[in-house]
């Protein structure tokens, strides 16, 4: 049965400003590399912070196309219809885009305070300084997918950015 999405991003960035974890898939070679990570989301973009050298700025430098899932769970474990107890009201969104890692020091600085104040509200402001071990990265989305499951209904959402 096909599945019918409703044309709408607000869910999904409802979600996405919800939520403070979620997974980033990469690809290199043909062989995928999925992390979790904190993010922030702000202006239709993900923000993450990281190591200044690793494996995921490696594969992005080669391949910046990336997806990035986050999901929640609500509620208990339920029967489903079959007698099963593997149901569970959930909300879930997948970003594609791609990805960005901010070299330049002064940007860098700009998105990590923003990435802070998405993650705490009343953060300060970090310096320069603090910022030259530690790198951020900024994926702009480009198409969003979303699912809410509640007692086996399901709604669909999508938004593609033009």
């Amino acid at each position: 049965m096909p599945k019918n999405f409703i044309e709408s991003r607000e869910e999904m960035e409802k979600l996405l400003v919800e939520e403070r974890v979620g997974y980033l898939g990469l690809v290199l070679d043909n062989r995928p590399y999925v992390i979790p990570l904190t993010y922030g989301y702000s202006e239709g973009k993900l923000i993450f912070h990281c190591a200044v050298e690793g494996s995921k700025l490696d594969i992005i430098r080669k391949n910046p196309n990336v997806c990035f899932t986050v999901s929640r769970h609500c509620g208990e474990m339920v029967s489903h219809p079959q007698g099963a107890e593997c149901h569970i009201n959930s909300d879930s969104a997948i970003c594609y885009g791609k990805a960005r890692i901010i070299e330049n020091i002064k940007e860098r600085c700009q998105v990590l305070n923003i990435f802070n104040r998405c993650l705490q509200p009343k953060a300060r402001e970090v310096t320069i300084e603090e910022v030259e071990n530690c790198n951020a990265v900024e994926i702009v989305i480009n198409k969003m997918t979303g699912r809410s499951e509640r007692d086996g209904k399901c709604t669909y959402w999508k938004h593609i950015v033009t």
